[in-house]
């Protein structure tokens, strides 16, 4: 190898360490500089995953215990609406007792009103029949049945139980059943001519009406 080799070789060396050193780890404190803190940012700023977001976090308030004046005012209306309701049932009972007492007979009283038109009809049957006329026999049975349609009228009255006549006046619906109207009657519009079935009531409660016939026109 002549000199002029030699000296080529010696050049070569430290241009390949260079390169060596250059591909390699870089110097401790150059790492060191890149993981220290920038300035103004502090250190654990980041939130931790999982933890509650500030907006989230809550205190549970305590409830609110309600004062001896609240507790004795609430226990004094339920005294009072008690009271109320008591009463309320003690006048039911009070008016329920009365009509019971009042209308207890009524439908008795219904069931012998057909007995009483039975003996009616009976006594009109032969009311154009001169007792004279008649044997000693039928004049007796006769005025048995006279006799009982007073005691049954005579009892129904000491119930209360009185009949509606309402001949010659005015129809009104709530008391009187039309069955027909007559024209030609010279009587007004409305009137009643006529009382097929005498009607009934008690203590001023209707127990049947009358069945009647109006006039038509006058």
């Amino acid at each position: 190898m002549t000199d002029k080799d030699k000296i080529t070789e010696d050049e070569k060396t430290p241009a390949a360490e260079t390169e060596i050193d250059a591909g390699g780890d870089a110097p401790a404190e150059d790492m060191g500089d890149a993981l220290e803190p920038t300035e103004g940012e502090p250190i654990g700023s980041e939130p931790i995953e999982g933890a509650p977001a500030e907006s989230e976090t809550f205190q549970a308030e305590a409830p609110v215990e309600p004062s001896l004046e609240d507790r004795l005012a609430e226990t004094n209306d339920q005294l009072l609406r008690a009271l109320a309701e008591l009463e309320n049932t003690r006048r039911r009972a009070d008016r329920d007792r009365a009509e019971a007492l009042k209308y207890g007979a009524a439908s008795f009283a219904r069931d012998m009103l057909g007995v009483a038109d039975n003996l009616q009809r009976a006594l009109s049957a032969v009311a154009d029949i001169e007792s004279e006329t008649l044997p000693d026999g039928a004049k007796s049975l006769l005025e048995g049945i006279a006799a009982t349609e007073r005691d049954l009228l005579a009892s129904l009255g000491r119930h209360k139980v009185t009949p509606v006549t309402p001949m010659g006046e005015k129809f009104d619906p709530n008391v009187h059943e039309a069955m027909f109207e007559a024209p030609g009657t010279g009587q007004p519009a409305g009137t009643i001519i006529e009382v097929v079935e005498t009607g009934y009531v008690m203590d001023e409660r209707l127990l049947r009406p009358a069945k009647v016939g109006i006039a038509k026109d006058g």
